[in-house]
């Protein structure tokens, strides 16, 4: 039983083997009767889409679609068309590896039939008159090899069936998909934009944060400030120590508020979305510990995205600035769009020596850039000045 199933299903595959192949024959012969006129090249697209469907209704194989070339009916787009790599790939396919298997493949039905035929010679040869059997026994040693032949026919016939399979599906592959390169491009593409998705999505969930933030355990402390603010200043007649309590809660309460208004701002400036990217940035310069001369010129808003990774470069640089280099007395902040790019720099005037291999707040930068497809630099000599710069696509808002 078991030796059965496994004959049954090699037959299965050989016999779904020769249909695929036999189909091939037949779909080949219309390529080679439109092909051999040159503006037939044209009705490549329609035969790949038919072998396409071909390979993945009888074999399994789905052959990705190659890259939309554009054909637009002017001489210019026509000969764009045919410049294009993929157009030269299928025909490469229609008129010399279809027409190369499809020989193969009639020299399989061959071998099928003298299989067939030979491999049954032993049979068949009782089944004529008697008066004519005698004729056969007498050549019974030659009805043994013509036998034999129909054997090896029918094995060499199933080897070469899958084989032609085989070379037909990676030809395809080859030929009548995108190349290397063109995989590669459409991964890169749809990597960007799912990175780009992912950006967005982590965009949307700090402002969620943020709102819930400020509208829900921002609101709760203030007016539990407020309240006790009410109790201090009405409850007069308490003892000593409640009154301690009390002050010293009102003041935990006004410095939880205080916390909380910087969480809510490193997440999310309200204000950012309000009033756009020159007031955010001057209400960073504003709590600057050190003057800071910003000049923004950003005619249009750009998209939410781009504008938080601006605001957030130039908050950690300044406080990168704050934190690593305290001789220094100020900071210029520009912000503009050049060349189609959005280009922030900070520049402080400190002993300088920066380095983004040893700063992790520096590799954050380069890192929070390069989630948008922008590019960071840094020029930081011993002695100074460091000055920092960033360029982001300059992506419009919606």
């Amino acid at each position: 039983m078991p030796l059965l199933t496994a004959l049954r299903g090699v037959l299965a595959r050989v016999g779904r083997a020769m249909v695929f192949n036999v189909a091939g024959v037949l779909l080949q012969l219309l390529p080679l009767l439109l092909l051999v006129e040159p503006w037939l090249v044209f009705a490549t697209g329609a035969l790949t889409a038919v072998q396409r469907r071909r390979f993945a209704s009888l074999a399994g194989v789905d052959i990705p679609l190659l890259p939309v070339a554009q054909r637009r009916p002017t001489l210019r787009g026509a000969m764009n068309w045919l410049r294009s790599g993929g157009t030269w790939r299928q025909l490469a396919y229609h008129l010399l590896m279809g027409p190369l298997v499809s020989c193969g493949t009639v020299v399989t039905v061959v071998l099928w039939a003298w299989g067939a035929f030979a491999g049954t010679a032993l049979v068949w040869m009782w089944g004529v008159p008697p008066e004519q059997r005698l004729k056969f026994l007498e050549t019974s040693t030659e009805a043994v090899y013509i036998n034999a032949s129909g054997f090896a026919a029918l094995l060499a016939a199933t080897w070469l069936t899958l084989v032609l399979v085989r070379i037909d599906t990676r030809a395809a592959l080859a030929l009548l998909g995108p190349s290397l390169t063109e995989q590669l491009t459409r991964r890169v593409e749809d990597l960007t934009e799912s990175r780009a998705g992912a950006v967005d999505a982590a965009d949307t969930e700090r402002r969620r944060i943020e709102r819930d933030l400020h509208d829900g355990a921002q609101q709760r402390l203030v007016s539990l400030a407020v309240n006790l603010g009410i109790a201090r200043a009405t409850l007069t007649d308490l003892p000593d120590e409640a009154r301690q309590v009390i002050d010293q809660a009102h003041r935990e309460a006004k410095e939880a508020i205080d916390e909380l208004n910087n969480l809510v701002r490193g997440l999310h400036p309200a204000v950012l979305d309000d009033r756009g990217l020159d007031a955010a940035l001057s209400g960073i310069a504003a709590r600057g510990p050190l003057p800071v001369r910003l000049r923004v010129d950003v005619p249009r808003r750009l998209a939410p995205t781009v504008e938080a990774v601006a605001y957030f470069t130039v908050s950690e640089a300044l406080a990168n600035i704050t934190k690593h280099a305290p001789e220094a007395s100020r900071a210029d902040v520009t912000v503009e769009i050049r060349d189609g790019r959005l280009r922030v720099t900070v520049a402080d005037d400190g002993p300088g020596g920066a380095d983004p291999a040893h700063g992790s707040g520096l590799a954050g930068l380069a890192r929070r850039a390069a989630s948008v497809d922008g590019a960071f630099s840094i020029s930081s000599p011993a002695g100074g000045p460091t000055v920092i710069t960033v360029e982001l696509p300059c992506a419009v808002s919606p």
